[in-house]
């Protein structure tokens, strides 16, 4: 079967993703299209457009198109735990009850139009709409590669109405155990501190988790807002979660939280800084956050994982890399498979997996996520041809000419092959360093991506390295589990240890990625360690670069002095010596 997925209901991150016979062929994000990040109240549709193109089919020979978003009874405990939750919000409250569907009929209006501009004929084509949180649960076990029972967690702030899920994954088929609704939401609480911090919601989760280390979590208890007690969560809608006049406004604009959690905490952090009393509220957020998570899995999942000893975990939670470093050290968990693209963007997959399964494809593991588009040398000199003043150079040895530069002390962009499926870069949109060479970290955030300062930076590591500087066998391709650094490699790669002694890794193998891996040997021919600084090809705010022409604006708009665009070595004329 050819299976169009397409994301993008919640009104942020739409992304398509094409499947045949059980096959992951194309996903995209839209965002990377129309560089606009998150691409927000945006349909698939460029998106869409590229997965079509790749796999060489037009819209009319899809078999289905699957949508993460579906219509939920009025019998269904959801709309009424909802209506009865929002007691204090009656609009919001009826509307559950008496038109809780009508986001569905939006929605599926939207994808009707897009399909029609795409040539999908709906007169052949089946619309399958998959409840959001299944979508989740389906992109992390159908692709985890994982056969036996498996137990499946899915955290994420909302979809039609449920927040967590959890289930069982077995010869294919997912079955529900537990979910919880809106506003019994971990992620959104985690949400609603990240906004209170100063970080846009949805956007700088990861912030919060990288400003953590930095505070004392025992300074503040913010259990309380998530209410998690006896296998039951309860959200303090007084203070966070808050809807309508319980918000708390600030520049006219109404926010997650409520007057009552300012009176508690202060005035909402401003400014780049990671300065007190807010390192400590960020700190005491993510301990929240993981024990809470925690003790739902003891409760819920537990049975299963005491049988299979495996997981899988999806949803914008998912993300938590220090919650996943909590679950792998977990005694009743050997295998852990996080789904790459976990935020919404990714249920454009998990769709498409979930309709794929029952109609008895086959989906295979997911390996990989460099599922988009991909430029020839020849289409990045086109490119150069916009940009003059520039120099350019052909590389007989692409792997070997990176790694000098960088053994050099010297950041560079590397732009190669198919994109990223998914927010991390993982050695295709990249800008790399050589993470021994004192403040390189501080260097490419000051002037090159022009974000905070106390942000981390991540290492890509070749597999022979692993186990030795992460302690652990355990698969990494992802960047999506935290591990503590061995203490002898810490003063070897300092610019990738976080101040709490871990590292979000990438372990790169050869099959995965053979020009990049190469790149690691080479390095690890200069500086003895075959490790690289990776973080996004981008500045602040703006998506990850897709083309050679994004490339290009964020290398001549930037400090940076070095770019690799295929097998062309791309300097600024004035530095070309430097």
């Amino acid at each position: 079967m050819i299976i169009l997925g397409l994301s993008g209901a919640l009104g942020h991150d739409p992304s398509a993703a094409l499947l045949v016979d059980g096959e992951v062929v194309a996903a995209a994000e839209e965002e990377r299209f129309i560089r606009d990040k998150h691409a927000r109240n945006r349909m698939p549709e460029a998106s869409a457009r590229y997965c079509l193109e790749a796999a060489g089919i037009t819209g009319g020979q899809v078999d289905s198109v699957a949508y993460p978003y579906a219509p939920v009874s009025i019998r269904s405990p959801a709309r009424w735990h909802y209506a009865r939750r929002h007691w204090y919000a009656p609009d919001r409250a009826l509307d559950a009850i008496v038109n809780g569907n009508r986001r569905y009929r939006r929605n599926r209006q939207r994808v009707t139009a897009l399909g029609k501009r795409l040539g999908i004929d709906w007169s052949r084509t089946d619309f399958e709409p998959v409840e959001h949180h299944l979508a989740h649960a389906s992109s992390a076990y159908h692709l985890s590669g994982f056969e036996a029972r498996t137990a499946v967690l899915g955290v994420d702030g909302k979809g039609e109405y449920a927040t967590t899920f959890f289930g069982v994954g077995e010869h294919g088929a997912i079955r529900r155990i537990r979910e919880f609704y809106d506003p019994d939401s971990l992620s959104a609480v985690y949400g609603a501190l990240t906004e209170y911090l100063g970080f846009e919601m949805l956007d700088g989760e990861y912030k919060l988790m990288g400003m953590a280390p930095y505070g004392d979590p025992q300074r503040f208890d913010f259990a309380p807002l998530l209410g998690c007690r006896d296998g039951e969560v309860r959200v303090d809608t007084r203070l966070v979660n808050t809807v309508g006049l319980r918000r708390y406004r600030d520049e006219g604009r109404g926010r997650y939280f409520g007057p009552a959690l300012v009176r508690r905490l202060g005035p909402p952090r401003r400014g780049d800084g990671a300065d007190e009393p807010y390192i400590h509220h960020a700190a005491a957020m993510q301990q929240a956050y993981e024990d809470a998570c925690l003790a739902l899995i003891d409760r819920y999942l537990g049975d299963v994982l005491q049988d299979s000893r495996r997981l899988v975990f999806a949803g914008g939670g998912a993300l938590n890399v220090k919650l996943n470093q909590r679950i792998l050290d977990r005694d009743d968990v050997d295998e852990l498979f996080v789904q790459p693209a976990a935020g919404d963007a990714g249920t454009a997959l998990g769709a498409a997996t979930y309709v794929a399964s029952l109609a008895g494809d086959a989906v295979g593991p997911m390996t990989h996520v460099y599922l988009g588009p991909a430029y020839s040398a020849r289409e990045c000199r086109v490119a150069l041809g916009s940009y003059p003043g520039l120099a350019v150079a052909e590389l007989d040895d692409v792997p070997a000419g990176a790694a000098a530069i960088l053994a050099a002390g010297h950041p560079l962009a590397w732009f190669q092959g198919r994109m990223e499926f998914g927010p991390r870069a993982l050695g295709a949109r990249s800008i790399l360093g050589c993470p021994s060479v004192p403040g390189m970290a501080a260097r490419i955030n000051a002037q090159i991506k022009y974000r905070e300062r106390w942000r981390p930076f991540c290492p890509s590591l070749a597999d022979t390295v692993a186990a030795e500087i992460l302690g652990s066998r355990h698969p990494a391709p992802f960047m999506t589990i935290a591990f503590d650094v061995a203490e002898a490699w810490r003063a070897r790669i300092p610019e990738v240890v976080h101040v709490d002694g871990t590292a979000r890794a990438q372990v790169v193998t050869r099959d995965a990625n053979p020009r990049y891996y190469a790149l690691l040997e080479r390095l690890g021919t200069l500086t003895g360690a075959p490790v690289v600084l990776n973080t996004s090809l981008n500045r602040r705010g703006e998506p990850i670069a897709c083309t050679p022409r994004d490339a290009l604006d964020i290398f001549v708009g930037s400090d940076l002095a070095y770019l690799v665009m295929e097998d062309l070595l791309v300097t600024k004329e004035a530095r070309a010596g430097a």
